[in-house]
């Protein structure tokens, strides 16, 4: 146990040191070539090296039990892992090295401080407040936030898609599993690049222009500067919050309850219909006992010119976000059925039928008997799938959505002239978000998992 706690010292260690140089720089800076040459590069990249020496404690911690098992010395078990692990450190120490005399001699300095310099240029959408006197950590900021709200939409597009054509694709109905076969055999065999280009510049840039635009629904305005729609106004929203997150507490407690109800008495409770509820009653009285309120701002028509025209108020959504939406989530939707159709087909059909002989209908066989284990077949793959969408999402510098490769590896990058460091922090998100989702999807897939007794 003390090797695992000196491993996650330095892991925490690790982590901190490099928040430090991302947004305030080294610690110890002196000012003389040789610590410039020869010492800085290796200081700057210390947290990865703290990484590998939590590593070796995290082997040693669970190196015990395999020399015992497989009757070896630590001696043979360790020297190849030395020799690989000194190997990659000199591959590493000679491109660092080459890296920093090639910056000398083109006068470029290494460092992180130009993430609180003034960024001077301006993003047509953000989630969060942001002009062009924000420093460039803020930029870093809002792409990242655009990035992951498209890989969270996405994903949750794609999963919603994905699931019911897969299960279309295997409906008796002749014509519901075709169409679900043509779609899946269409968006699949076209290239992602030129669904995102169609979608962009054949359908939502085709759009009219905002005083040419007929009301749908009466406040609801799609023009080719995006979709406009009613927005909400909130009094007390922190309130209105908490009572969803209470709501959704008391759903999973209760979900809980009733799936260790009916597998320890055989009971039944309608879950659906409580939860929804539940989700209901809750936020409603918040309404009611909390002070909460909201107004309704619509989108309204402004003349800008003679022949410009915008709309004022309301909720914006950018054409760039939707065509990017709509083309990841059709396209990895097709990948994501062809896994729910596999997981499906892989239960045993002596399984189906035993539960429609104790007269389970279709549904609950769906629902009870089919989806609990087919799950351990389709968790795997449509992580995969996944991890793909998010990382596809970096195409969207291709119709300037300003995500994080567009506004941080492209905007940034060129004014600071820093691509060594933008790159890197770039990688680096995009693997902690790929690692984060794997995690989040393994220890779903370990949670639903069918343990043997």
């Amino acid at each position: 146990m003390n090797t695992k706690i000196i491993s996650y010292s330095f892991f925490a260690i690790a982590l901190l040191d490099l928040l430090y140089k991302i947004f305030f720089g080294s610690i110890f800076d002196f000012d003389n070539d040789f610590y410039y040459q020869y010492i800085k590069p290796f200081v700057t990249f210390s947290p990865f090296y703290l990484i590998a020496i939590g590593a070796v404690f995290l082997k040693e911690y669970k190196v015990r039990n395999t020399v015992e098992i497989y009757g070896t010395s630590r001696f043979n078990y360790y020297t190849p892992q030395f020799l690989v692990f000194l190997f990659t450190i000199l591959v590493f120490v000679y491109f660092i090295y080459n890296a920093q005399i090639n910056m000398d001699t083109r006068g470029i300095e290494f460092g992180f401080h130009f993430l609180k310099y003034e960024s001077s240029f301006d993003v047509n959408f953000s989630l969060i407040d942001y002009d062009g006197s924000d420093s460039y950590a803020r930029v870093y900021l809002v792409g990242l936030l655009n990035t992951l709200l498209v890989a969270f939409t996405g994903i949750i597009f794609c999963t919603i898609i994905g699931v019911i054509i897969g299960v279309s694709r295997l409906s008796p109905n002749y014509l519901i599993r075709k169409t679900a076969t043509a779609y899946v055999e269409f968006f699949r065999n076209i290239p992602l690049v030129v669904q995102i280009f169609f979608w962009y510049f054949a359908a939502l840039r085709t759009m009219p222009l905002p005083e040419n635009t007929s009301p749908i629904l009466g406040s609801i305005f799609m023009s080719i500067k995006g979709l406009y729609t009613p927005a909400f106004v909130w009094t007390n929203l922190d309130f209105f919050i908490y009572s969803i997150i209470l709501a959704s507490i008391i759903v999973i407690l209760f979900k809980i309850y009733s799936t260790k109800l009916r597998e320890n008495v055989g009971k039944h409770l309608p879950v659906l219909y409580i939860s929804v509820i539940i989700l209901l009653l809750l936020p409603i009285l918040s309404f009611l006992l909390g002070g909460v309120k909201t107004e309704i701002d619509y989108p309204i028509i402004k003349k800008l010119s003679e022949t410009s025209y915008t709309f004022e108020g309301g909720m914006r959504i950018p054409p760039e976000f939707m065509a990017l939406v709509l083309s990841l989530s059709l396209y990895t939707a097709t990948f994501v059925a062809e896994n729910v159709r596999a997981g499906i087909q892989g239960i045993n059909k002596g399984q189906k039928e035993a539960a429609a002989s104790i007269g389970l209908n279709r549904k609950q066989i769906l629902n009870l008997i089919i989806m609990p284990q087919a799950l351990r077949i389709i968790i795997p793959p449509t992580t995969n799938q996944y991890l793909n969408l998010t990382k596809n999402s970096s195409l969207a510098a291709l119709i300037a959505y300003p995500d994080l490769v567009l506004v941080f590896a492209g905007t940034a990058l060129m004014q600071t002239g820093r691509a060594i460091e933008i790159l890197m922090i770039v990688m680096f998100t995009y693997l902690s978000i790929s690692l984060f989702i794997s995690v989040l999807m393994n220890w779903y897939n370990k949670k639903i998992a069918i343990l043997e007794k």
